[in-house]
């Protein structure tokens, strides 16, 4: 299967464009692209914003990479006034105000999240999994444009980190720990991204100076020599620079869940729509209540062309699946949803997905028909509603 994607700025980090490239054989590249901004956001609780309540935490007491029993979500502290709970560790539909909301009953050995039906809210993975091994001291790129002979700087359990000779190491000493924070995020809530075999650590490349944007690679892909990888540019990258490097990351997350390489619902989404999930997610779910504030207010204002002019796909869609199906839980079940029931080819999704195919899926994950709140986001014309017609019939076992 080739995927081919178009060069496009990022205005995430000044300087010359540089993201993605020419079509890419069984790989799943993606450019970092951040939108414009337009039209009001809606009213923030006294919490700073809906989904961060006053201390509240996201990560439950159960559920561990091998299964096991049920999580919790701890939620410490109601929400602000007018605010959501900050709900992303419960099971679908778990939402309490205040107390605790119960988890799904934990997943299948091998994920942190529990498969269909049953999304486990659970604690830390306890690893990324794979063989780790040694990183080398130095790893000469050989991808795209990039040549540089890169320089192993840290690593640890979770995460190698690599700068070019050029980046300025006196302002990174929190990438590390934050890159560390993300990927255990990431591997407790969507299950780890190794074959077994192949190292399961996160790979985050930094330059300086040079390759303005950023892309990912999987361990499906040899191009980046089966490594999940981050690489971004140009820098400098002064604390709290996070939003180019959680970026790259949610396109690890939709490019390689579950153990099934590429991502359908790419082609609708395009780049940035599930990665502004994501992001206010993780955030919210680090406990950053400022950038997740930061964030909602920026993707909240911003609208897109697609599939309509004046399209808000975080604050008509994205944000109400978060809010009212479950926080992370509603996108955990979509990508195992799309896992057990979408067309693949071996480990790879055999085709791209149609809207009213995205729109039934992501009822499935929802437990609850989304096709109000589609016409709502997006509009409803009459082959759309034919595509999620003939979902229905083609996928009639997701859940709703």
């Amino acid at each position: 299967m080739t995927l081919a994607y178009p060069r496009t700025r990022s205005r995430y980090s000044a300087g010359l464009t540089w993201c993605l490239g020419a079509p890419i054989s069984a790989a799943l590249i993606f450019s970092a692209v951040a939108c414009s901004s337009s039209d009001s956001v809606p009213n923030s609780g006294s919490a700073g914003h809906p989904g961060a309540g006053s201390g509240g935490t996201t990560n439950g007491a159960g559920g561990s990479t091998a299964g096991g029993s049920a999580g919790t979500a701890n939620l410490a502290g109601g929400a602000g006034s007018g605010g959501i709970l900050g709900v992303s560790g419960g099971g679908v539909g778990g939402i309490a105000s205040g107390g605790t909301a119960p988890g799904g009953a934990g997943g299948t050995a091998g994920a942190a999240t529990g498969g269909t039906g049953g999304v486990g809210g659970g604690g830390d993975a306890g690893s990324p999994g794979g063989v780790a091994g040694a990183p080398p001291a130095t790893w000469t790129e050989h991808w795209f444009e990039h040549n540089q002979v890169l320089k192993l700087v840290d690593s640890n359990d979770w995460v190698v980190l690599y700068f070019d000779d050029d980046v300025d190491r006196s302002k990174t000493d929190w990438i590390l720990p934050f890159m560390t924070k993300v990927w255990k995020y990431t591997v407790t809530h969507y299950g780890q991204y190794t074959d077994g075999q192949r190292d399961g650590r996160l790979f985050a490349i930094y330059h300086q100076g040079k390759y303005s944007g950023g892309h990912p690679s999987t361990y499906f892909d040899a191009s980046h020599d089966y490594r999940n990888v981050s690489d971004v540019g140009p820098g400098p990258f002064p604390d709290g620079d996070y939003d180019i490097s959680s970026h790259e990351v949610s396109h690890i997350v939709e490019g390689a869940s579950r153990g099934v390489h590429n991502s359908p619902a790419f082609g609708l989404w395009h780049d940035s729509k599930w990665a502004e999930f994501y992001q206010y997610d993780l955030y919210v779910g680090l406990g950053l209540s400022n950038d997740a504030k930061r964030v909602f207010d920026k993707f909240s204002n911003t609208s897109d062309d697609f599939p309509q002019a004046g399209t808000h796909w975080f604050r008509d869609w994205f944000y109400p699946l978060w809010k009212d199906h479950g926080g992370v839980n509603v996108m955990v079940k979509y990508y195992q949803l799309l896992a057990d029931h979408f067309p693949k080819n071996g480990h790879d999704y055999s085709r791209d997905m149609n809207f009213g195919e995205f729109v039934h899926f992501m009822s499935g994950a929802a437990g609850t028909n989304l096709k109000a709140q589609a016409t709502t986001a997006f509009g409803w014309p009459a082959d759309r509603d034919a595509q999620f017609v003939q979902a229905q019939k083609d996928f009639p076992n997701l859940g709703y």
